[in-house]
């Protein structure tokens, strides 16, 4: 393209940002931008930016692609025909002269076919032949002189009356034109239609998957696939679109996840677009957070667990629940979650957030679970340290999250620890100090002095924190109680100690166990020794399963319910590791942290350890084929010269191993078994993996999990059996929904399709009823979302 050439496409798409930032964003006017009155093709030239290629032809919003070169747009009851963004024709809807002249003059020029005109508007390739054949022999001014005929129209005002008695009687039925716009006298209209043009003019027609599809793939040659906002995108790429596009949902049948947006009043009342402005900072071009965010949150509960997955699923039907013309693009996508994670602004959204959902249920936030999950790496950026991961039963490479939980099994928060020192070192220093000022309803000083038995919250772990100075420790310095597995148990409890005791369990479920309850004294060390209270339970199979506590104040049937509710914690991992993909890398990197003052443990150590333990196994073989072999043969004297020569070996393999063992541990003694960070050696010293993105997108999936929560609780009142909950609301998360605009009364209705069964119908049907209840509005819009299904009456 010539400098010329270039220049005056440019101009042309100048002139057009100028009267869309004009006209639609009245409140930011062009002179605020401080541009001169010069051109912006000038302003590059003087500041010697280089000119960008334009992405031409634009196609203006709403307008309905005529060829590659014209669209058109029907508004106000006019037809306007653009060439890019530049009106170019306009006439009346009902003027069916300049309609046939202008699209004949547009076929004999050359510009379009005669089928783009019969596909675009819907008219009869025969009406369209007769234009064109009319304009090439008589010309342009032929379409406007009279018309040749026989004498006055058949449509007198006499036919038109009996026509429209005959209409009223149902003796005759409305017979629509497909010929375009006509000057005849109008027809006689039904009873109806008056109702049925209000219908009109409140719901905007909805278009259907494969009419959006075709729009979709028409747009990939120019700014990219479903791109159909150009205006907005081009003004979003030279800076003059600062809030971002704008959220603007439309009429819509057959969206692919619809059904997810059943799910927005959760998300909100989980804090989705809670503290936002507050914590992060705005983005800038096409994208605003709130957009950036819904489509995290939809992601989530649509099991598109990673960014890189986004790519397999249609961008544009995406777009439709987020109110755009499409999502953004994994690259785009990564770039904009970097900008989000930069700093501690995911951390600090992640505290506020644990402490609105204390706030708001203070019964679950006084019994917290913790639990630690090893998080495995199989890459090659850094050497993490080996953790034991108990579902695999292997010492892997990998870091430890510990995350806290309340009786249901929803997260409050996680604390990553790339040096780990085990649960009771992650509680004393991460986890207490944050619970001591985010739990309510503590007890302050002064009724914790005059009730020695009472405790702030309740603590349950399993039996890897058993520790009865940890325990005393807890309850002396900040009166928590603790409950877990008794680790060693002594002698069985006569069964006449047990009771059947009906326990009602965190999530509401009522179980009766045997129970028995005493007084028991912990701990080998004077110093450490403790008084407890232990509750066993007695199994049908005879066994006693033991757990102890210090929570004084409370009751046997409190312990037992808290305790044996603990797999509510181990569901959360394994659920949110296969649906959610908690355990995914986020992102491909590695980061330093800061030197820890607590030690590490020295490798010099680990591996003497590793010799003596191998040492140590073959000594005991060696001894044990030497016990086998102390039966003297008594008959062959060959025998018993190979047997003697055999106990010889094996006495000088013995004393040799036992020597070597020796030394091993005389060398074990003084090598320390722990170190400084900064006495490593280098070779052994390691990196995180990169935290930041990790943190936004773990938030994220919290927020979606306790949402989904919510809504499964919802829909167990009309299921038989509770256990179809979670697959239920996952199918409607998958389910497609029709969205109805109705501008006039700010309405979006989602119509969801019908699930696969009668009895799933009404349960979402009962969930629908809440949700309309909850009168939410769509976040970044005024509309207020109205939810439906489609399905019969039962």
């Amino acid at each position: 393209m010539t400098n010329r050439a270039f220049r005056s496409r440019f101009l042309f798409v100048e002139k057009d940002l100028r009267e869309f930032w004009e006209g639609e964003w009245g409140w930011h006017r062009w002179e605020s931008k401080k541009i001169p009155s010069t051109s912006v093709v000038s302003r590059f030239e003087e500041e010697g930016i280089q000119m960008p290629q334009p992405l031409l032809p634009l196609v203006p919003d709403g307008a309905t692609p005529l060829c590659d070169h014209i669209s058109v747009v029907n508004e106000n009851d006019t037809w306007t025909y653009f060439a890019g963004v530049l009106p170019v024709f306009s006439h009346p809807s009902d003027d069916r002269d300049s309609f046939r002249m202008f699209t004949a003059q547009l076929v004999c020029k050359g510009v379009c076919k005669q089928v783009d005109v019969v596909n675009t508007f819907g008219v009869a390739p025969v009406s369209v032949k007769r234009a064109v054949k009319q304009y090439r022999e008589r010309g342009s001014q032929s379409f406007y002189q009279p018309r040749r005929g026989r004498g006055a129209t058949v449509m007198t005002d006499q036919v038109i009356q009996q026509a429209q008695g005959l209409l009223n009687q149902g003796k005759l039925t409305e017979r629509p034109r497909t010929d375009g716009p006509t000057n005849d006298a109008p027809p006689p209209r039904s009873p109806n239609h008056a109702e049925a043009s209000r219908n009109e003019a409140s719901h905007v027609e909805a278009s259907d998957k494969s009419q959006r599809g075709f729009q979709d793939a028409a747009c990939a040659d120019g700014l990219g696939f479903a791109c159909t906002r150009l205006v907005e995108r081009v003004a979003a790429a030279i800076g003059l679109l600062p809030g971002g596009a704008p959220t603007r949902y439309e009429a819509c049948r057959d969206v692919t996840f619809g059904g997810v947006l059943c799910a927005l009043p959760a998300l909100e009342q989980n804090g989705l677009f809670r503290h936002l402005d507050r914590c992060f900072l705005p983005l800038g071009g096409y994208y605003t957070t709130l957009q950036i965010f819904s489509l995290l949150g939809f992601m989530a509960l649509c099991r598109i667990r990673t960014v890189e997955q986004l790519q397999y699923h249609p961008p544009g039907e995406l777009g439709k629940l987020l109110g755009l013309d499409r999502v953004p693009e994994v690259r785009c996508l990564r770039n904009k979650l970097t900008t989000l994670s930069a700093g501690q602004a995911p951390e600090i959204w992640a505290a506020q957030l644990s402490q609105d959902w204390m706030q708001a249920d203070p019964d679950l936030a006084g019994a917290l679970y913790v639990d630690g999950h090893v998080r495995l790496y199989h890459g090659k950026l850094t050497k993490l340290p080996r953790r034991y991961v108990s579902r695999q039963r292997l010492c892997l490479r990998g870091t430890t999250d510990y995350w806290v939980n309340d009786g249901l099994g929803q997260p409050f928060f996680v604390v990553e620890r790339p040096l780990d020192q085990g649960m009771l070192e992650a509680i004393k220093s991460d986890i207490v100090p944050r619970l001591l000022e985010d739990v309510p309803r503590q007890p302050t000083q002064q009724e914790l002095d005059d009730d020695p038995r009472r405790h702030r919250f309740v603590l349950l772990f399993d039996r890897e924190g058993y520790s009865p100075a940890f325990f005393k420790q807890m309850w002396q310095e900040h009166r928590i109680a603790c409950t877990t597995y008794h680790k060693f148990p002594k002698d069985p409890w006569p069964e006449a100690e047990f009771h059947p005791t009906e326990v009602t369990l965190a999530a509401g479920e009522r179980v009766t166990m045997k129970l028995a309850e005493r007084g028991s004294r912990i701990g080998s060390r004077t110093d450490q020794r403790l008084w407890v209270r232990e509750v066993r339970k007695l199994t049908e199979s005879g066994h006693q399963t033991s757990l102890i506590s210090t929570a004084y104040g409370d009751e046997a049937l409190q312990d037992a319910g808290r305790l044996f509710s603990r797999w509510s914690q181990e569901n959360f991992f394994q659920y949110a590791m296969k649906h959610y993909g908690i355990d995914l890398l986020s992102e491909y990197g590695t980061d330093g942290f800061p030197a820890p003052k607590r030690e590490v443990v020295n490798p010099a150590r680990r591996e003497l350890d590793t010799r003596c333990r191998s040492l140590t196994g073959r000594l005991t073989r060696k001894r044990a084929e030497y016990a086998a072999q102390t039966m003297h043969p008594e008959a062959d004297q060959a025998k018993i010269s190979e047997w003697e020569q055999r106990q010889a070996e094996l006495v000088e393999a013995i004393e040799h191993l036992e020597y070597e063992l020796s030394e091993l541990k005389q060398r074990q003694s003084e090598t320390p078994s722990h170190l400084p960070w900064e006495e490593l050696p280098a070779d052994s010293k390691f990196e995180q993996l990169a935290p930041s993105r990790k943190r936004l997108l773990d938030t994220v999936k919290m927020i979606a999990y306790r949402a989904e929560t919510a809504m499964v609780g919802i829909v167990r009142e009309t299921l038989r059996r509770a256990d179809d909950g979670r697959s239920l609301i996952q199918d409607l998360f998958r389910q497609d929904a029709d969205l109805l605009l109705d501008e006039a009364n700010e309405h979006l209705e989602v119509r969801v399709h019908p699930l696969s069964n009668l009895r799933w119908n009404r349960a979402i049907t009962h969930l629908l009823e809440h949700l309309n209840a909850a009168e939410m509005t769509c976040p970044g819009t005024k509309l207020k979302l109205v939810y439906s299904l489609i399905a019969p009456q039962t």
